[in-house]
């Protein structure tokens, strides 16, 4: 009887990424092919690639310091870490000589690592500063200037936009009296400034839908995602694998019409001739969800959808 374990299974939780062999297998991995993850994190999908190449190649994109330093342990000649936003895809590549590519995988989560460091202040489950930068050491806008600094509009729009919360208005205008008291500044201090408006008994959902808009609006990842995706066009060789995972419904929605489009909104282009001019055809008609029994183990999982398409010739 094999002892060999499911993909998902064998990763400690730092590296624990999700669906592991479905985007591996999306990928269409050879042994001699040029790769790009554009999404390190914690290193689990480019080590299991990494495992799969002999004379071939991975690129490995994340703008995260701890991933710079989780990188070095998997040194070896057929891997390039490049410390960078994947908004900067096609001219990092094109300046180390590496387009075209043969595949591309982006795990669009937040790493097992940046949720369990409180430092980060990703989580609802510790205390910490009101942080949420990808890349903490260029001065973009935290969380915390989010909270303090952008109008009761501005909130209400990414609150409703980039959360999904049903309160938005509420909550926006809750935050801006809050403030005018003191600063708010740590994950704490945020949950008691808005416990009126947090609804009982679903207090952790809620609390993930507001973390989650101050992510996206911190770290601008809606546009940096449709860069990256616009750019997947240029890098991908015809036949090469495009893999895309999403945890939520406005990355999921971008990706589909894309793959579908070639653009993100609006109706599919045709020519003269009816005839459309998409980049991509999916392989996936539907997107790929997670075992029951890998989501009883990794929880995240429960959200991720996974698209595969194949650049067209």
């Amino acid at each position: 009887m094999s002892t060999t374990l499911p993909d998902y299974q064998n990763d400690t939780a730092y590296h624990r990424p999700v669906m592991l062999r479905e985007c591996l297998e999306g990928l269409d991995l050879q042994p001699g092919g040029r790769y790009v993850d554009v999404t390190f994190g914690g290193g689990g999908h480019s080590a299991r690639i990494l495992e799969r190449l002999t004379t071939g190649h991975l690129y490995s994109f994340d703008q995260d310091a701890d991933a710079e330093q989780e990188a070095q342990k998997l040194a070896r000649p057929q891997f390039t870490f490049i410390r960078s936003n994947f908004r900067d895809l096609y001219t990092a590549l094109q300046q180390r000589g590496a387009l075209p590519v043969d595949g591309l995988l982006a795990d669009l989560g937040v790493s097992s690592h940046q949720f369990d460091t409180p430092e980060r202040g990703f989580s609802t489950r510790f205390d910490g500063p009101l942080d949420m930068r990808m890349n903490a050491e260029d001065g973009d806008t935290s969380a915390s200037d989010i909270i303090n600094e952008y109008s009761e509009a501005d909130l209400h729009r990414i609150f409703g936009m980039y959360g999904e919360v049903t309160n938005a208005r509420t909550l926006a205008a809750t935050v801006v009296a809050a403030r005018r008291g003191q600063t708010i500044s740590t994950i704490a201090g945020l949950k008691k400034a808005i416990a009126s408006v947090t609804p009982r008994g679903k207090e952790n959902k809620y609390l993930a839908q507001v973390f989650q808009a101050l992510r996206i609006e911190a770290n601008d990842e809606m546009t940096a995602l449709q860069e990256m995706l616009t750019q997947t066009a240029q890098v991908l060789r015809p036949g090469g694998r495009l893999v895309v995972m999403s945890y939520h419904s406005l990355e999921d929605r971008l990706v589909k019409n894309f793959i579908a489009k070639g653009k993100f909104f609006g109706e599919v282009e045709k020519d003269l001739f009816g005839r459309t001019n998409v980049p991509f055809d999916a392989l996936t008609r539907k997107p790929v969800e997670a075992s029951d029994e890998e989501v009883a183990l990794n929880p995240r999982a429960r959200s991720a959808k996974l698209r595969i398409a194949v650049k067209n010739e």
